[in-house]
């Protein structure tokens, strides 16, 4: 009983225990729950002052503002004002006006509630709440349309707390001043759709040429799809992202119970393209200065968030230099062009900080034109442009090559299948270095060398200038590509080559400054290197050779130093057939070329690739344009050369050594090249192919002397080396009486006519090989010419002779008579006795050797120096 009894009493003790260890636990919850009703207090009421605060700093409600949108102003690079952009030509539609299919997409993709809330949807609200903790503040929103319409009208476009708790203020005090109908319609005329176009009305127009109450559902779907993303959603830049945005919004509608299953699938089937306004019937009107360049600032905009931002009354800073956009505009308007039809675009980009200083969209671009040919165009092959960006750049870059280095241009195919690489000519030259091989731009080497580099290092590379090109193939390398580049940003990637390899990707902003002219946001991209300084200037040094020697002298302008290259894409043997196309025919025609200013890269083709192009005047157009745009954007300014930096040297080189050697002395010239090597991989041997040639010595040689025109012929064999072309002349020299050797003359002959020989003199001729610097031994002959038989002189009675004795036959002296009869009875005599006394009879005087004039044979060297062409030569010792 006694141990029962303590048994109960211990249960007793230990519940006692338990009933004071569970007070604490309880009185810590109460504790917490009443901090967190005090903490929820506090906040309310700091949050409502904090709101209060805002609501008080809020703009008052302006009923202009409010129905008006608020025109960006740009400036150009010099801050001159040169554009504002807003309400022109806005097509306002009252609400009564706005079809009811039309408003049922709108509520449906913007605000299903906005008949039911106040300016507010808190039910909404709640939802982006959660979405917000999980991914981050702004990551989702939770705007009615009304305060879209406050947003638009009188706030900065920036997700703070700040912005949105005036944001909901100004929504309430604007659901009670006006009702939804005039809400609805204050949105539906205000809101940015694309570009410049305001208003759901204004767009109708503009993409179908209708207005809203002649279009169908599918038409309805996509305008109600814009807003979200103005410019992403254009169905004429991006027909497909603009179809996929549609169907969103039918499947919307769909949800909302506003259409049935099936008006929403057969819109869905419906083609965004197929029903957009043609592209011929898109009239160009100029309702500002450079439509074309406020295109790509309007894009630039939106691709950083801040596509609304261009209704919030901005200021933009921009890139754009006026001389060079007016000079591109005046060329795309000029009679340059072989006919109305063809098209063009052209973009000019700072060189040394991709600033685009002017674009060209097109010819006649206007406000209202849709495509622009220098922004948006990425469907149509770069051909021989991509060159220097995929292989050769790649080959200079990993594998260090040289402008020397030794391709062979032969017949291949491309790898796993038997389609030939062919030559633009049909024709294969052989061995050729890079050089050569780019500025020919022959397509054999191009692909052997992007086979070289690898398709994974080319596509590295060219990825490192912000460019998609899809997947590299070897068909790649001369421009058979998935996808392509625009010339702004082909001109922004030729510009890192002219800028030692530091590439910036082209801008149209430098900053935006926001409505209360403090806040402002940098555009400005920062510059990044993209290759070596080494690989972009042996990559430039080619390809001024471009224009100097190579596809694209036309472009060549007189004392600017300029790099650049050609392009031209082909049509491929299905595409002949099916469209019935001449099989010269080409769809487009590049030419990208830079100097140390500026960089510009100019497309040029028809709007519609299956109409040809097949003269020299289309092919050769955008040589032209950059000549023209080049020669007068540059006037004025001093602009330098490309420097070679120390990472590069020079060496002359013998043209087809494998690996590279250095030129001999006896490398022929034709074979010595000069080029560029990254230091460090210059070669160091020397050529031992052509080594010093050995000329045999002249054989054969023989002399015969001609008494009656006291001249000797020359004559003699030779020996050519079999295995070397070499070229050799012969030089003949003289010794006369044991005296000094005198060169006669040099000649390729194998014969030499001397004349003028003296009697009683001894000669040695000699005749020696040469070729260049190399002699051969010589090989002479010798020969003695007698002198003259002394004959008497019997002087006439009275007379004397030389001596002054009587004319008796009795001479004491030597008497020379050697005279020149020409046969027409002027004589020159040398007559010589002891009295020495010169007789000249009408003539020279001293002429020994007597020339015979009047019989000298034709084509042969005579001693006034002219020569003739038969074997051999005549001259006088």
């Amino acid at each position: 009983m006694s141990e029962q009894k303590r048994t109960r009493e211990q249960r007793r003790k230990e519940l006692k225990q338990k009933k004071h260890s569970k007070k604490p636990v309880k009185t810590w919850i109460k504790r917490i729950i009443v901090t967190v009703l005090i903490v929820g207090v506090l906040g309310l009421i700091g949050g409502g002052s904090l709101f209060a605060y805002y609501a008080s700093t809020a703009p008052k409600l302006d009923e202009s503002s409010l129905k008006d949108p608020i025109s960006p102003k740009l400036l150009d690079a010099n801050g001159d004002l040169f554009a504002t952009v807003g309400s022109e030509n806005r097509e306002y539609v009252p609400y009564d006006e706005i079809p009811q299919q039309m408003r049922d997409a709108i509520i449906a993709t913007e605000d299903s509630r906005f008949y039911q809330h106040n300016g507010i949807d808190f039910l909404r609200l709640g939802k982006a709440v959660i979405a917000n903790v999980t991914g981050g503040f702004g990551a989702q929103g939770a705007s009615t349309i009304t305060q879209q319409v406050i947003k638009n009208s009188f706030l900065k476009n920036e997700k703070t707390l700040k912005r949105k708790a005036q944001e909901a203020y100004l929504a309430l005090q604007l659901e009670r001043k006006y009702d939804k109908k005039e809400i609805f319609e204050m949105y539906f005329n205000k809101v940015l759709m694309s570009g410049r176009i305001y208003g759901f009305g204004t767009a109708s127009e503009y993409f179908y040429g209708k207005e809203l109450k002649d279009l169908s559902l599918d038409q309805f779907a996509v305008l109600a799809g814009m807003p979200q993303s103005p410019n992403n959603y254009n169905p004429f830049k991006n027909p497909e992202l603009a179809q996929k945005r549609r169907n969103v919004v039918l499947h919307l509608m769909n949800l909302h119970g506003k259409i049935s299953d099936a008006e929403m699938k057969k819109a869905q089937a419906v083609p965004v393209e197929s029903s957009l306004l043609p592209e011929d019937q898109r009239i160009a009107k100029k309702n500002s200065k450079y439509d074309a360049f406020i295109d790509v600032v309007l894009d630039e905009l939106e691709k950083n968030g801040d596509g609304d931002s261009i209704a919030d009354g901005i200021t933009i800073y921009t890139t754009l230099q006026p001389n060079a956009q007016k000079q591109v505009e005046a060329s795309l308007n000029s009679n340059i062009f072989p006919n109305k039809d063809i098209q063009a675009g052209i973009a000019v980009i700072d060189t040394k900080t991709g600033a685009i200083a002017a674009v060209g969209g097109g010819r006649n671009y206007g406000a209202i034109r849709g495509y622009n040919y220098a922004h948006d165009m990425k469907l149509r092959s770069p051909g021989s442009t991509i060159k220097p960006l995929l292989d050769y750049g790649p080959a200079v870059e990993f594998l260090n090559w040289s402008t020397g280095q030794t391709i062979v241009d032969d017949k291949i195919t491309y790898t796993g299948s038997d389609q030939v690489v062919r030559n633009f000519d049909g024709k294969y030259k052989g061995a050729m270095t890079m050089r050569e091989a780019l500025y020919n731009s022959r397509n054999v080497p191009a692909v052997k060398t992007l086979k070289e580099v690898g398709t994974k290092n080319a596509k590295e590379f060219i990825n490192r200038f912000g460019i998609d090109i899809g997947n590299v193939t070897e068909s790649s390398a001369i421009g058979g590509t998935s996808k392509s580049m625009s010339p702004i940003q082909m001109a922004g990637a030729y510009a890192a080559f002219g800028n030692n390899g530091v590439h910036t990707e082209p801008y149209s902003i430098n900053k935006i400054v926001y409505r209360d002219g403090k806040t402002e946001k940098n555009y400005r991209p920062e510059s990044v290197p993209v290759m070596k300084d080494s690989t972009a200037y042996m990559v430039t040094d080619v390809l001024r050779d471009v224009l100097t020697k190579g596809t694209a002298t036309r472009a060549a302008i007189s004392g600017l130093d300029i790099a650049g290259k050609s392009g031209t894409s082909n049509y491929d043997s299905n595409q002949i057939k099916q469209w019935n196309l001449p099989s010269s025919a080409f769809p487009d025609v590049w030419f990208a070329g830079y100097t140390t200013d500026y960089s510009i890269a100019i497309w040029s083709g028809y709007p519609d690739i299956k109409t040809p192009m097949t003269t020299n005047e289309e092919r050769y157009l955008p040589q032209h344009l950059f000549k023209e745009v080049m020669t007068n954007i540059s006037k004025g300014k001093n602009t330098g050369r490309f420097k070679k930096p120390n990472s590069v040297v020079e060496a002359t080189i013998e043209k087809g050594t494998h690996p590279l050697q250095l030129a001999s002395e006896f490398t022929p010239d034709d074979l010595k090249k000069t080029e560029l090597f990254v230091k460090g991989t210059e070669p160091t041997s020397v050529s031992n192919i052509y080594e010093k040639p050995v000329l045999n010595a002249p054989n054969n040689l023989n002399v015969e002397y001609d008494e009656a025109s006291s001249s000797a012929t020359l004559t003699w064999d030779f020996d050519k080396p079999k295995d070397k072309e070499v070229n050799v002349k012969f030089e003949v020299s003289v010794s006369i009486n044991n005296g000094e050797n005198q060169v006669l003359q040099t000649t390729e002959q194998l014969g030499l006519n001397v004349q003028s020989l003296i009697p009683g003199s001894s000669y040695v001729f000699t005749v020696t090989a040469v070729s260049d610097d190399v002699r051969s031994d010589p090989a002479s002959i010798s020969l003695t010419v007698k002198p003259l038989e002394e004959q008497p002189i019997i002087a006439p009675p009275g007379e004397t002779d030389g001596n002054d004795n009587p004319g008796d036959g009795n001479k004491n002296g030597n008497e020379n008579n050697n005279g020149n009869n020409n046969g027409n009875g002027n004589s020159n005599g040398n007559n010589n006795g002891n009295g020495n006394n010169k007789g000249n009879g009408n003539g020279s005087g001293n002429n020994s050797g007597g020339d015979q004039s009047g019989t000298t044979p034709d084509d042969t060297t005579n001693p006034d120096g002219t020569t003739g062409s038969d074997d051999s030569s005549n001259t006088n010792p």
